[in-house]
């Protein structure tokens, strides 16, 4: 009978409730660090199910440069650095912020001025902006609450921020390419 090999999926070693960060520190799984890049992930998640509601082209292949980058928060966000070094791949840059920037910019230019709040909604891709724009508001608030405990690069803490407001004016652009008309908040609520 043939021996039949472990997998490499599953390591075991988090059974109890516990897993190790970079640098092999061990925590709970309830820590907030864990609870940052996890919702990340999610975020990433999300995206990837929103580039698939979106053509192709320059915004999906922004969108998948901007999952690249956050695996790279992820891994910031997962390294313990009073134990080991932060690996060069795991390095949020201005140059990240910036290139988010110019395509704001960019889409806020192509679209009409905003004349009231936008409820979420519209076509599939705006729909799922609006999604991941909520679950990077609450990976920042998340990553701000671990910055009061440990030290978190300002740059990470900005790019979060500027990808809320990219994933925003991208779900217009979204409805505005669809000719989807962009719900605004009647503030009577009937």
């Amino acid at each position: 009978m043939d021996e039949i090999k472990k997998s490499l999926v599953y390591t075991r070693t988090g059974d109890k409730g516990r897993t190790s960060l970079v640098g092999g520190t061990r925590v709970s799984k309830t820590d907030l660090r864990l609870e940052a890049y996890g919702t990340i992930d999610e975020l990433n998640s999300f995206l990837g199910m929103m580039r698939s509601f979106m053509d192709e082209g320059h915004d999906n292949d922004f969108v998948l440069r901007i999952q690249n980058c956050l695996f790279s928060v992820g891994g910031y966000l997962a390294t313990d650095r009073s134990k080991t070094g932060l690996d060069m791949s795991c390095t949020v840059t201005p140059e990240m912020v910036s290139s988010m920037e110019k395509e704001i910019d960019i889409i806020d230019s192509e679209l009409p001025p905003l004349q009231a709040f936008v409820i979420p909604g519209g076509s599939s891709a705006a729909s799922y902006c609006h999604i991941c724009r909520t679950v990077c508001r609450r990976a920042e608030r998340i990553v701000l609450r671990l910055a009061e405990k440990i030290e978190i690069d300002n740059v990470l803490l900005s790019y979060l921020n500027r990808l809320s407001d990219y994933l925003f004016v991208l779900s217009r652009k979204m409805n505005y390419i669809k000719k989807n008309k962009e719900i605004f908040w009647d503030k009577s609520c009937m």
